[in-house]
C-alpha cells in the first residue's frame, strides 16, 4: 500500500535531493525528517477518520471501498488524459523541513482516501504492523530518492509508468475494501 500510494514521492524526493546537492537546501536532514513528519501526520489524520468512521454499520463498510475506487478511476483518466496531451506536472520544491514536510503532504493528501477505508477494516494489530512497515518504507524511499539522483534510466521508468501504478493501487485497495468489508448480496 505504501509504495503503490507514494510512488510519486520517489520523483519528488529524488528532485529534492538534486536541490540539496546543487544549492545545498534543504538538508539532507530535513529531507528525511519531513518525509518522515509527513507521512505521520497522513497515518495520523487517516486513523482519525478511520475511527470517525466506526458508528458506520458493520454491513456498509464496503461503501468505503468505493473513495480509493473512484479515486483510482479519477487518476486513471488524469493520466490516460496526459498522455494524450503530452502534458507532464512537475513536483514542487522546499527549501526546509517544514517545506518537505509541506510537500510530503500535499503530494500525500490523496492517500488518506486510500488509507482511512484500510484502516477501518483492519485489526489494530494490522494497524500497528502497517505503520512499521511504512516507518521502514519512508526510510527506503528516502534512500531510494538520493539514489536515483545517479541514475538516470530508473528515474526515467518511474517517471514513465508512474502514472499508471498508482491509479492501480488505488484500485486494488477499493477491491481490498470490498473483499475485506463484503460487497452487498455476498
Amino acid at each position: 500500500m505504501f509504495a503503490g500510494t507514494n510512488v510519486d514521492d520517489i520523483v519528488v524526493l529524488a528532485v529534492l535531493n538534486v536541490s540539496s546537492r546543487v544549492e545545498g537546501r534543504p538538508r539532507r536532514w530535513q529531507i528525511w525528517a519531513g518525509q518522515y513528519a509527513g507521512i505521520a501526520a497522513l497515518l495520523g489524520i487517516s486513523m482519525l477518520a478511520a475511527l470517525g468512521l466506526t458508528v458506520v454499520p458493520g454491513d456498509w463498510l464496503w461503501v468505503l471501498g468505493l473513495l480509493p475506487l473512484g479515486l483510482g478511476v479519477h487518476k486513471l483518466i488524469a493520466a490516460v488524459r496526459a498522455r494524450r496531451s503530452g502534458g507532464r506536472a512537475s513536483p514542487a520544491m522546499a527549501t526546509g523541513l517544514a517545506g518537505v514536510m509541506g510537500i510530503t503532504i500535499a503530494n500525500g493528501g490523496d492517500n488518506v482516501a486510500a488509507y482511512t477505508p484500510v484502516f477501518r477494516t483492519v485489526s489494530v494489530g494490522h494497524t500497528v504492523t502497517t505503520v512499521v512497515v511504512f516507518a521502514l518504507s519512508v526510510a527506503l524511499w528516502c534512500l531510494a530518492g538520493s539514489w536515483l539522483v545517479s541514475h538516470r534510466r530508473i528515474t526515467g521508468l518511474i517517471d514513465r509508468w508512474g502514472q499508471w501504478i498508482i491509479p492501480a493501487v488505488y484500485l486494488a485497495i477499493g477491491l481490498y475494501v470490498f473483499c475485506k468489508a463484503g460487497v452487498p448480496g455476498r
